[in-house]
């Protein structure tokens, strides 16, 4: 008995001795145990700019509903013929991957990373989760990242909440706070940041304004009086530039391998309208020559019809779009601009809403090398572009929605809050009619945050494409 106590004891401590063996084997000498703030922020600006511009998000969802690209073959999500599984992806690496590891650099010491970090973190949280409640309505927010079944919060309190969070990553910015690196965006200029994080908070009050009008004033001006400033030209810009494959712009890396899109009829329609001469940079002659100018794609079609549509006698997108080294635009000059002259209009902050509209305009142009004084004065001269005061949504909304081409989420979002342009679903469409509102919740938060995505439904509606969302009032 003694014996085989000394043989267990033995194979025991063989045991501990072989796993502590197998922990040194196993170490890599030449990596840190603790990850470094440097390393997740660059991390989470380049999987935040694939997430904002990859397919699931992008060209396969919100460039289609909102008519800037169209299907020509494999047609089921231009004709919303989609499933809870479809938009996974927005929802997963948005909490999974961007708000774990920027509540990582949040949570670390001040050794580890300084105020200049954490304020970066906040803004770029607050973004990912503007993004989130934007496209799905309620979401996890408070208790996001704490609990493995966070509540979920309603639209409402996350835009408040947002509002709040960005005053704090405000205050932690500072140019005297330290530098940083890692930030392949602004290189480690915490005054860009700084800029950024008010043309956000001037985002928000217009998300909120048709539903709080005086918090949404208050915020415009809280916004755009702050010392900082907002973005004021289009090198401030907040953008991720890509390299060579594989670090290569999603849209490159698609048309590499896949001819599934087109730009959409109604996009190319709209701007031979307006004689807009940002045409060819949005879209390429079709590669039949015989063809001779733009066509774009019908949206909402079944596959025979799509195809039949003429793969060489189409055009695709823009090369601008489809290099590897194009840029994600996240948040442009123009479209801050373009909130200044509807803050302006709306009787928030003080300005002129047509010159401000004028200069968005101009300011897209810009952004995409067009830049000719007198090509730019022809097209704000035309009476369809001409700034109408008494209908300062529709003059916004329009050349907000030209000015976002490739931009889907945002597109999509200023689409439903504006209502223009107009748009009208294609023949094959499966919603009778209706274009989407929103994006599905994801199947798992049935299956595995039952009791909360159940209290979210409850309270905004059903899990449905065709659900508004709290700000879209009309």
């Amino acid at each position: 008995m003694l014996k085989k106590i000394a043989y267990i004891t033995l194979f025991a401590l063989s045991l501990t001795s072989c796993s502590d063996a197998l922990d040194d084997i196993n170490k890599n000498p030449n990596a840190t145990e603790t990850p470094l703030a440097p390393y997740l922020l660059t991390g989470t600006l380049k999987q935040g700019a694939d997430l904002y511009w990859g397919s699931a998000n992008n060209f396969d969802s919100s460039l289609l509903f909102v008519q800037h690209w169209a299907k020509i073959q494999y047609t089921e999500p231009d004709r919303y013929d989609v499933s809870n599984a479809s938009f996974t992806t927005l929802w997963n690496t948005g909490y999974a991957t961007l708000i774990t590891d920027l509540n990582t650099i949040l949570n670390f010491p001040e050794a580890q990373a300084n105020s200049n970090y954490k304020g970066i973190a906040l803004t770029l949280r607050s973004w990912t989760f503007l993004l989130l409640t934007d496209a799905y309505g309620s979401i996890p927010y408070k208790e996001a990242g704490l609990k493995v079944t966070p509540a979920y919060n309603t639209q409402k309190e996350v835009y408040t909440g947002l509002l709040e969070d960005l005053k704090r990553a405000q205050s932690l910015l500072n140019s005297a706070n330290g530098a940083v690196t890692g930030d392949l965006s602004y290189k480690g200029d915490i005054s860009k940041w700084k800029k950024l994080v008010n043309s956000l908070r001037l985002r928000i009050a217009l998300r909120i304004s048709d539903k709080e009008p005086a918090l949404a004033k208050q915020a415009a001006i809280e916004a755009t009086t702050d010392a900082a400033g907002v973005l004021s030209s289009n090198s401030d810009t907040f953008k991720f530039t890509y390299i060579s494959s594989p670090q290569q712009n999603p849209a490159s890396a698609w048309f590499e391998t896949r001819d599934d899109y087109r730009i959409s009829k109604t996009m190319v329609d709209k701007l031979k309208e307006l004689s807009d001469p940002r045409l060819p940079v949005y879209a390429q002659l079709p590669s039949d020559a015989s063809v001779g100018t733009y066509v774009g794609g019908g949206n909402g079609l079944s596959n025979s019809a799509a195809n039949s549509q003429g793969f060489a006698k189409t055009s695709k997108p823009g090369t601008y779009f489809l290099t590897s080294t194009s840029p994600a635009v996240l948040v442009s000059y123009s479209e801050v601009l373009f909130n200044l002259s509807e803050a302006a209009a709306r009787g928030y902050i003080a300005g002129d809403a047509e010159q401000l509209y004028k200069s968005a305009i101009t300011a897209s142009f810009n952004q995409f090398g067009i830049t000719d004084a007198a090509t730019i004065a022809a097209y704000l001269n035309q009476p369809t572009v001409q700034y109408d005061a008494t209908n300062y949504a529709k003059s916004i909304g329009t050349q907000k929605w030209i000015a976002f081409f490739g931009q889907g989420l945002d597109a999509f979002t200023e689409w439903r809050r504006l209502d223009y342009p107009v748009l009208t679903a294609g023949p094959d469409t499966v919603l009778e009619g209706k274009i989407p509102s929103r994006f599905f919740y994801p199947g798992t938060e049935q299956s595995l945050n039952g009791a909360s995505y159940q209290a979210a439904v409850s309270v905004q509606g059903k899990d449905l494409l065709t659900t508004k969302l709290w700000f879209d009032v009309k």
